[in-house]
């Protein structure tokens, strides 16, 4: 299994930016999928996750209605939109299998899978 998270980069505070996490390896429909952040200093946090046909999704309260997470299982991809950026949103950020279906988890432990991280820099 192999994710690849890409999308990142450098933007100012209320700017957007979409990542996308290119999966291989596995039946993609078959996961819920999600993703996770980390900011220098601190514990890795669930920022929101997709159930496997992208029907049903959850939030970290943090980002709920600025970002946006979907799925395409025909390119095996999932997608976080991030709209009005914040400068505490920077953090390395990565997507994530979770383990088994079912409803959706928030917690790291339920995720067997990682991508290699993206990094997003939101300045004042």
């Amino acid at each position: 299994v192999q994710l690849q998270a890409s999308g990142g980069g450098a933007v100012q505070a209320g700017g957007s930016l979409r990542l996308s996490c290119a999966a291989s390896g596995l039946i993609f429909r078959n996961y819920n999928m999600g993703w996770f952040r980390q900011a220098p200093g601190k514990e890795r946090e669930f920022v929101a996750a997709i159930n496997w046909s992208g029907g049903s999704t959850i939030y970290a309260d943090s980002v709920k209605g600025r970002f946006t997470i979907s799925r395409d299982n025909a390119k095996n991809t999932v997608y976080l939109q991030m709209n009005s950026l914040k400068p505490e949103d920077t953090a390395v950020y990565y997507c994530a299998r979770d383990r088994r279906a079912g409803p959706l988890r928030a917690y790291v432990v339920y995720y067997d899978y990682w991508g290699q991280g993206t990094l997003v820099t939101v300045s004042s």
